[in-house]
């Protein structure tokens, strides 16, 4: 327990850094990093053998993040130009990764099954694309936005995510009775889930109260709206949370890794986040906010 609330700790002072960085180019970097350890992850537990396809991967995972915040580095001599090629055309950079994974695999087809390769570009399109995502949704003040208002939705992001995996427990703990999915989670019931929703709607409504009352002219979305992201993200991030129990269990892993001690891996605290943050920018650009 001294373990697990020790490291606890140091992952809320990593938070707080994470959030007072969002708009410099450190915040791409640091979400680089958290997407080649995701991935790294991945591919240990599913044991990849294949290293050039790994390194391709996790060198795509990096490429993303920062790629996607480009403009924050127009000013460094060559990563500048090479990341703003990859975000003007992406379509070409993907094929030559996806041509290259694919050749990979051939090449070293003894060590490598096709699941692998599906695995590996799992890992380095769409979970380095879910990282990317905070960079764009954090790059609102090119758009004209507010950085609160950036600022704001990180933080409701994280609501979705991690308020509503506690009222869940809580929920689950107090008046679970009906399975959720017993064969992937046995523990997550549907009054935990709907306790979750119902606890992320509450803590979110006030956070837009509180933001609403420290910037009074910039223009944060109305109360219902807030609701109906809440719960659709809140939902996302329990599909998040569940499709990466999937995983564990096809592979016989009880964690991705353990270097958060006692809260496992990186994958481990920010599954159901790599859900909610590709759906909030979706969600976000609909209701034309970004």
């Amino acid at each position: 327990m001294k373990q697990r609330v020790l490291t606890g700790i140091v992952i809320a002072v990593f938070l707080v850094g994470y959030l007072f960085s969002m708009f410099t180019f450190v915040f791409p970097i640091l979400n680089a990093i958290l997407s080649v350890l995701s991935v790294y992850e991945i591919h240990k537990v599913t044991r990849v053998k294949n290293l050039p396809l790994k390194i391709l991967s996790e060198l795509s995972a990096a490429l993303v993040p920062l790629a996607c915040g480009s403009e924050r580095f127009a000013d460094v001599p060559v990563l500048g130009a090479v990341l703003l090629y990859i975000a003007r055309d992406p379509a070409v950079i993907g094929v030559f990764y996806v041509l290259t994974a694919m050749v990979l695999m051939l090449i070293l087809y003894d060590k490598t099954k096709f699941e692998d390769l599906a695995i590996s570009l799992f890992g380095g399109v769409c979970i380095a694309f879910s990282y990317g995502c905070t960079v764009l949704i954090t790059s609102a003040p090119s758009t004209g936005k507010p950085e609160i208002v950036s600022v704001f939705f990180m933080m409701f992001s994280f609501g979705c995510a991690w308020i509503t995996d506690i009222f869940a427990f809580f929920s689950g703990k107090a008046f679970g009775k009906h399975k959720l999915c017993p064969k992937i989670s046995p523990k997550k019931t549907v009054e935990g889930a709907v306790g979750g929703v119902v606890g992320a709607v509450l803590v979110n409504v006030v956070l837009l109260l509180i933001f609403q009352k420290i910037a009074p002219s910039a223009s944060f979305p109305q109360y219902w709206l807030i609701v109906l992201f809440t719960v659709i993200l809140s939902a996302a991030g329990m599909c998040g949370d569940l499709s990466a129990s999937v995983i564990k269990r096809n592979f016989g892993a009880k964690d991705f890794s353990n270097i958060l001690p006692g809260h496992g891996g990186i994958m481990d605290r920010f599954d159901s986040c790599l859900f909610i943050w590709p759906c909030l920018y979706l969600l976000l650009r609909i209701a034309s906010i970004l």
